[in-house]
């Protein structure tokens, strides 16, 4: 089972949203808006998705990792080593 099971509806309730706001951009362009006004939601839909990332993350490592740890052995540093390239990839986004 995943580490966000309990959390399903809340995290695609939000990924709707930001689904939203990405067509909200593409009708912006459609409609020739100003390129400051495109850019600040542009920053909007960045953010959204950056604070989505990190309560996922937190999710992983509050569940998936913790077990992994307790459980030990080659799995455990496997869930560490994916977490730390997760956390990797997020920092140079």
């Amino acid at each position: 089972m995943t580490g966000y099971g309990k959390e399903r509806e809340a995290y695609l309730k939000r990924l709707r949203r930001i689904e939203g706001q990405i067509r909200g951009l593409q009708r912006m362009v459609e409609q020739d808006k100003y390129c400051i006004d495109i850019l600040t939601q542009v920053s909007a839909a960045t953010k959204a998705l950056q604070s989505f990332s990190l309560e996922l993350l937190d999710e992983h490592l509050g569940t998936c990792v913790v077990e992994a740890a307790a459980n030990g052995g080659d799995e455990a540093a496997e869930k560490v080593s994916e977490a730390s390239a997760a956390i990797a990839r997020l920092v140079r986004s």
